[in-house]
Protein backbone atom coordinates (compact mmCIF):
# COMPACT_ATOMS: atom_id res chain seq x y z
CA UNK A 1 0.00 0.00 0.00
CA UNK A 2 1.33 3.43 -0.98
CA UNK A 3 0.94 6.13 2.22
CA UNK A 4 -0.82 8.98 1.54
CA UNK A 5 1.15 11.81 2.16
CA UNK A 6 0.44 15.06 4.60
CA UNK A 7 -1.39 16.95 2.42
CA UNK A 8 0.60 20.80 2.45
CA UNK A 9 -1.23 24.26 3.25
CA UNK A 10 0.68 26.21 1.10
CA UNK A 11 1.16 25.98 -2.68
CA UNK A 12 4.39 25.35 -4.66
CA UNK A 13 5.75 28.90 -5.36
CA UNK A 14 8.35 29.43 -8.45
CA UNK A 15 8.17 25.55 -8.36
CA UNK A 16 10.13 25.68 -4.40
CA UNK A 17 7.47 23.42 -2.58
CA UNK A 18 7.35 24.27 1.50
CA UNK A 19 9.25 22.94 3.79
CA UNK A 20 7.28 20.62 6.70
CA UNK A 21 8.82 20.46 10.39
CA UNK A 22 7.80 18.57 13.21
CA UNK A 23 6.79 20.38 16.70
CA UNK A 24 7.09 18.24 19.91
CA UNK A 25 4.09 18.45 22.35
CA UNK A 26 6.40 18.81 25.20
CA UNK A 27 9.59 20.07 26.04
CA UNK A 28 11.93 23.15 27.14
CA UNK A 29 9.92 25.43 25.05
CA UNK A 30 6.90 27.43 25.88
CA UNK A 31 6.04 28.49 22.14
CA UNK A 32 6.57 26.67 18.63
CA UNK A 33 8.36 30.39 18.08
CA UNK A 34 10.90 29.39 20.72
CA UNK A 35 11.46 25.98 19.10
CA UNK A 36 12.09 27.08 15.80
CA UNK A 37 14.26 29.34 16.91
CA UNK A 38 16.57 26.39 18.96
CA UNK A 39 16.29 24.04 16.69
CA UNK A 40 17.91 26.49 13.61
CA UNK A 41 20.31 27.84 16.04
CA UNK A 42 22.29 28.59 13.35
CA UNK A 43 20.05 31.03 12.13
CA UNK A 44 19.73 34.80 12.88
CA UNK A 45 16.86 34.59 15.67
CA UNK A 46 15.55 38.01 14.77
CA UNK A 47 14.93 37.21 11.40
CA UNK A 48 13.42 33.74 12.07
CA UNK A 49 11.05 35.46 14.86
CA UNK A 50 10.04 38.65 12.07
CA UNK A 51 8.60 35.27 10.07
CA UNK A 52 6.26 34.42 12.59
CA UNK A 53 5.18 37.92 12.84
CA UNK A 54 5.05 38.30 9.06
CA UNK A 55 2.93 35.15 9.03
CA UNK A 56 4.98 32.95 7.14
CA UNK A 57 5.21 30.11 9.02
CA UNK A 58 1.59 28.17 8.89
CA UNK A 59 -0.56 25.35 10.44
CA UNK A 60 -1.93 22.73 9.17
CA UNK A 61 -4.81 24.96 8.25
CA UNK A 62 -2.71 27.37 6.86
CA UNK A 63 -3.43 29.89 9.45
CA UNK A 64 -0.30 31.79 10.63
CA UNK A 65 1.14 30.61 13.71
CA UNK A 66 2.76 33.82 15.84
CA UNK A 67 5.59 34.29 18.41
CA UNK A 68 3.03 33.74 20.82
CA UNK A 69 1.49 30.35 20.46
CA UNK A 70 1.85 27.50 22.45
CA UNK A 71 4.28 24.45 22.04
CA UNK A 72 0.95 22.01 22.30
CA UNK A 73 -1.34 23.82 19.37
CA UNK A 74 0.56 22.76 16.94
CA UNK A 75 2.25 19.08 16.03
CA UNK A 76 3.17 20.26 12.48
CA UNK A 77 4.14 23.67 10.65
CA UNK A 78 4.67 24.75 7.34
CA UNK A 79 7.16 27.31 5.65
CA UNK A 80 9.14 28.54 2.51
CA UNK A 81 12.61 27.74 2.55
CA UNK A 82 14.81 30.97 1.74
CA UNK A 83 18.27 30.88 0.00
CA UNK A 84 19.16 34.36 -0.57
CA UNK A 85 22.27 33.06 -1.91
CA UNK A 86 22.57 29.57 -3.52
CA UNK A 87 25.31 28.10 -5.96
CA UNK A 88 24.58 27.59 -9.44
CA UNK A 89 24.89 23.91 -11.44
CA UNK A 90 26.44 25.03 -14.55
CA UNK A 91 24.56 21.70 -15.99
CA UNK A 92 21.37 20.97 -17.28
CA UNK A 93 19.00 18.10 -17.01
CA UNK A 94 17.39 16.34 -20.29
CA UNK A 95 14.08 15.48 -20.70
CA UNK A 96 13.68 12.10 -22.45
CA UNK A 97 10.10 11.19 -22.55
CA UNK A 98 6.88 13.65 -20.95
CA UNK A 99 3.04 12.58 -21.49
CA UNK A 100 0.27 13.77 -18.87
CA UNK A 101 1.53 11.38 -16.05
CA UNK A 102 5.14 10.70 -16.84
CA UNK A 103 8.29 12.25 -17.36
CA UNK A 104 11.78 11.08 -17.48
CA UNK A 105 14.54 12.93 -16.96
CA UNK A 106 18.70 12.42 -17.98
CA UNK A 107 20.15 14.48 -14.66
CA UNK A 108 23.49 15.49 -15.28
CA UNK A 109 26.12 15.22 -12.58
CA UNK A 110 26.53 17.56 -9.31
CA UNK A 111 22.48 18.83 -9.87
CA UNK A 112 19.95 17.10 -6.85
CA UNK A 113 16.90 15.57 -7.57
CA UNK A 114 15.22 17.48 -5.31
CA UNK A 115 15.91 20.84 -2.92
CA UNK A 116 18.07 19.71 0.16
CA UNK A 117 21.05 21.69 2.11
CA UNK A 118 22.86 24.54 0.15
CA UNK A 119 20.72 23.71 -3.19
CA UNK A 120 16.94 24.51 -3.85
CA UNK A 121 16.10 26.15 -7.07
CA UNK A 122 19.18 24.59 -8.47
CA UNK A 123 17.24 21.14 -8.43
CA UNK A 124 16.18 19.10 -10.93
CA UNK A 125 12.58 19.08 -9.60
CA UNK A 126 12.66 22.91 -9.02
CA UNK A 127 14.14 23.72 -12.39
CA UNK A 128 11.74 21.25 -13.45
CA UNK A 129 8.29 22.33 -11.95
CA UNK A 130 9.17 25.61 -13.54
CA UNK A 131 10.39 24.72 -17.35
CA UNK A 132 7.01 22.74 -17.61
CA UNK A 133 4.71 24.89 -15.28
CA UNK A 134 3.14 21.63 -12.95
CA UNK A 135 3.89 22.34 -9.44
CA UNK A 136 2.49 18.72 -9.49
CA UNK A 137 5.60 17.06 -10.45
CA UNK A 138 7.82 15.16 -8.02
CA UNK A 139 9.86 12.53 -7.89
CA UNK A 140 8.86 8.99 -8.03
CA UNK A 141 12.62 7.89 -7.15
CA UNK A 142 16.30 9.66 -6.81
CA UNK A 143 19.27 9.99 -7.23
CA UNK A 144 22.30 11.10 -5.46
CA UNK A 145 23.47 14.54 -6.32
CA UNK A 146 26.92 13.01 -7.22
CA UNK A 147 25.23 10.27 -9.95
CA UNK A 148 24.43 11.11 -12.85
CA UNK A 149 21.82 9.29 -15.47
CA UNK A 150 17.85 8.44 -15.41
CA UNK A 151 15.13 9.18 -13.04
CA UNK A 152 11.55 9.41 -13.49
CA UNK A 153 9.04 12.00 -12.35
CA UNK A 154 4.97 12.00 -11.51
CA UNK A 155 3.42 14.89 -13.72
CA UNK A 156 -0.18 14.03 -11.66
CA UNK A 157 -1.00 12.95 -7.93
CA UNK A 158 -4.08 10.99 -9.56
CA UNK A 159 -1.75 8.81 -11.10
CA UNK A 160 1.47 8.71 -8.82
CA UNK A 161 0.46 5.76 -6.55
CA UNK A 162 0.41 3.56 -9.92
CA UNK A 163 4.30 4.40 -10.67
CA UNK A 164 4.99 4.51 -7.70
CA UNK A 165 3.84 0.88 -7.07
CA UNK A 166 6.59 -0.07 -9.65
CA UNK A 167 9.44 0.15 -7.62
CA UNK A 168 7.80 -1.01 -4.37
CA UNK A 169 7.05 -4.39 -6.02
CA UNK A 170 10.44 -4.36 -8.04
CA UNK A 171 9.11 -4.54 -11.28
CA UNK A 172 11.55 -1.82 -12.72
CA UNK A 173 14.83 -3.00 -14.39
CA UNK A 174 17.89 -0.75 -13.36
CA UNK A 175 21.43 -1.00 -14.85
CA UNK A 176 24.27 1.15 -14.18
CA UNK A 177 27.67 1.68 -15.06
CA UNK A 178 30.67 2.80 -13.16
CA UNK A 179 34.41 3.37 -13.60
CA UNK A 180 37.03 2.36 -10.94
CA UNK A 181 40.42 2.19 -10.55
CA UNK A 182 42.16 -0.98 -11.82
CA UNK A 183 42.69 -3.17 -9.43
CA UNK A 184 46.50 -3.85 -9.09
CA UNK A 185 45.61 -7.93 -9.03
CA UNK A 186 42.99 -7.56 -12.60
CA UNK A 187 44.14 -9.82 -14.92
CA UNK A 188 41.74 -9.13 -18.04
CA UNK A 189 42.76 -13.74 -19.40
CA UNK A 190 41.16 -14.78 -16.01
CA UNK A 191 38.48 -11.91 -14.91
CA UNK A 192 38.00 -11.77 -10.86
CA UNK A 193 36.88 -9.10 -8.46
CA UNK A 194 38.08 -9.88 -5.20
CA UNK A 195 38.99 -13.30 -6.04
CA UNK A 196 35.15 -14.23 -7.63
CA UNK A 197 35.04 -14.94 -11.16
CA UNK A 198 32.69 -12.97 -13.21
CA UNK A 199 29.82 -12.26 -12.97
CA UNK A 200 29.61 -11.30 -9.20
CA UNK A 201 26.66 -11.41 -7.31
CA UNK A 202 27.40 -9.36 -3.96
CA UNK A 203 24.93 -9.35 -0.82
CA UNK A 204 25.34 -7.28 2.42
CA UNK A 205 23.23 -5.46 4.87
CA UNK A 206 23.34 -1.76 4.75
CA UNK A 207 21.10 0.06 7.37
CA UNK A 208 20.72 3.87 6.91
CA UNK A 209 20.52 6.21 10.16
CA UNK A 210 19.14 9.24 10.66
CA UNK A 211 21.66 11.97 11.17
CA UNK A 212 24.45 9.64 9.31
CA UNK A 213 26.06 10.80 6.13
CA UNK A 214 26.94 7.35 5.14
CA UNK A 215 25.52 4.27 6.05
CA UNK A 216 26.57 1.19 8.38
CA UNK A 217 26.99 -2.42 6.58
CA UNK A 218 26.54 -4.98 9.30
CA UNK A 219 28.25 -8.46 8.75
CA UNK A 220 25.90 -9.86 11.30
CA UNK A 221 22.73 -9.40 10.27
CA UNK A 222 20.76 -11.24 7.07
CA UNK A 223 21.81 -9.23 3.73
CA UNK A 224 18.96 -6.73 2.78
CA UNK A 225 20.97 -5.58 -0.37
CA UNK A 226 21.82 -7.27 -3.49
CA UNK A 227 23.59 -6.40 -6.78
CA UNK A 228 25.14 -8.30 -10.32
CA UNK A 229 28.21 -7.00 -11.22
CA UNK A 230 29.50 -7.48 -14.64
CA UNK A 231 32.56 -6.19 -16.51
CA UNK A 232 32.46 -4.11 -19.53
CA UNK A 233 36.04 -3.53 -19.84
CA UNK A 234 39.56 -2.35 -18.68
CA UNK A 235 41.92 -0.16 -20.18
CA UNK A 236 43.18 3.61 -20.04
CA UNK A 237 41.00 6.28 -19.80
CA UNK A 238 41.39 9.66 -21.42
CA UNK A 239 43.05 11.18 -18.67
CA UNK A 240 45.52 8.35 -18.27
CA UNK A 241 43.97 6.27 -15.42
CA UNK A 242 43.95 2.70 -16.00
CA UNK A 243 41.08 1.60 -15.03
CA UNK A 244 37.76 -0.82 -14.61
CA UNK A 245 34.33 -0.57 -16.22
CA UNK A 246 31.42 -2.24 -15.09
CA UNK A 247 28.07 -3.00 -15.57
CA UNK A 248 25.22 -2.92 -12.04
CA UNK A 249 21.88 -4.17 -11.84
CA UNK A 250 20.21 -3.70 -8.68
CA UNK A 251 18.23 -6.07 -7.19
CA UNK A 252 17.22 -3.90 -4.16
CA UNK A 253 17.35 -0.07 -3.91
CA UNK A 254 19.27 0.84 -0.62
CA UNK A 255 21.29 3.66 0.20
CA UNK A 256 24.13 4.44 -1.33
CA UNK A 257 24.01 0.13 -2.59
CA UNK A 258 26.01 0.56 -5.12
CA UNK A 259 28.95 2.64 -3.82
CA UNK A 260 29.32 0.59 -0.86
CA UNK A 261 29.21 -2.85 -2.68
CA UNK A 262 31.66 -2.15 -5.64
CA UNK A 263 33.66 -0.60 -2.26
CA UNK A 264 33.55 -3.83 -0.30
CA UNK A 265 34.57 -5.59 -3.11
CA UNK A 266 37.86 -3.57 -3.58
CA UNK A 267 36.85 -1.28 -6.89
CA UNK A 268 35.67 1.87 -5.10
CA UNK A 269 33.75 4.37 -7.60
CA UNK A 270 36.61 6.77 -8.94
CA UNK A 271 35.27 10.07 -7.74
CA UNK A 272 33.64 9.22 -5.00
CA UNK A 273 33.94 11.36 -1.70
CA UNK A 274 32.26 9.22 0.87
CA UNK A 275 33.26 5.56 0.38
CA UNK A 276 35.70 3.86 1.59
CA UNK A 277 36.82 7.27 3.52
CA UNK A 278 34.62 10.02 4.22
CA UNK A 279 36.15 13.19 2.44
CA UNK A 280 36.12 16.92 3.71
CA UNK A 281 33.54 19.02 2.32
CA UNK A 282 35.37 20.90 -1.11
CA UNK A 283 33.94 23.00 -3.52
CA UNK A 284 33.31 20.62 -6.41
CA UNK A 285 35.49 19.18 -8.94
CA UNK A 286 34.29 19.65 -12.13
CA UNK A 287 36.81 17.52 -13.56
CA UNK A 288 36.05 14.14 -11.69
CA UNK A 289 32.43 13.95 -11.10
CA UNK A 290 31.05 10.50 -9.24
CA UNK A 291 32.09 7.90 -12.13
CA UNK A 292 28.44 6.15 -11.51
CA UNK A 293 25.74 6.71 -14.09
CA UNK A 294 22.01 5.68 -13.87
CA UNK A 295 22.07 3.53 -17.38
CA UNK A 296 18.41 2.50 -18.22
CA UNK A 297 15.13 1.93 -17.00
CA UNK A 298 12.84 -0.79 -18.15
CA UNK A 299 9.62 -1.50 -17.20
CA UNK A 300 5.77 -2.16 -18.32
CA UNK A 301 3.79 1.57 -17.77
CA UNK A 302 0.59 0.36 -15.11
CA UNK A 303 -1.78 2.23 -17.20
CA UNK A 304 -1.56 1.79 -20.55
CA UNK A 305 0.43 -1.36 -20.63
CA UNK A 306 3.07 0.00 -22.94
CA UNK A 307 6.84 -1.86 -22.50
CA UNK A 308 9.19 1.66 -21.76
CA UNK A 309 12.97 1.29 -22.20
CA UNK A 310 14.62 4.49 -21.68
CA UNK A 311 18.64 4.83 -21.57
CA UNK A 312 20.45 7.55 -21.18
CA UNK A 313 22.64 9.98 -23.48
CA UNK A 314 25.24 10.36 -20.93
CA UNK A 315 28.61 8.65 -20.45
CA UNK A 316 31.26 8.35 -18.19
CA UNK A 317 33.89 10.94 -18.47
CA UNK A 318 36.29 7.94 -17.35
CA UNK A 319 35.76 4.87 -19.36
CA UNK A 320 38.58 3.52 -21.00
CA UNK A 321 39.10 4.28 -24.23
CA UNK A 322 41.72 1.52 -24.95
CA UNK A 323 40.73 -1.70 -24.44
CA UNK A 324 43.11 -4.12 -22.74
Amino acid sequence: MVPVPMPSPLPVRNGVGPTRLRVPTSGPWSTVAEYVVARFDHLDADDLYRRFDDGEIVGIDGEPIGRSTELREHRFVWYYRDLPVEESVPFHEEILYADDDLVVVDKPHFLPTTPGGRYLRESALVRLRTRLDNPDLTPIHRLDRATAGLVMFSARPETRGAYQSLFEKRRVTKVYEAVSALPAEWDPATPEIAGRPLPVLYRNHIEARRGELRVVVDDTREPNSETLIEVLGSGMSRSGRAVLHTLLRPRTGRMHQLRVHLTALGIGILGDHWYPVLLPETPDDHSLPLQLLARELEFVDPLSGAEHRFATRRTLAEAPTTQD
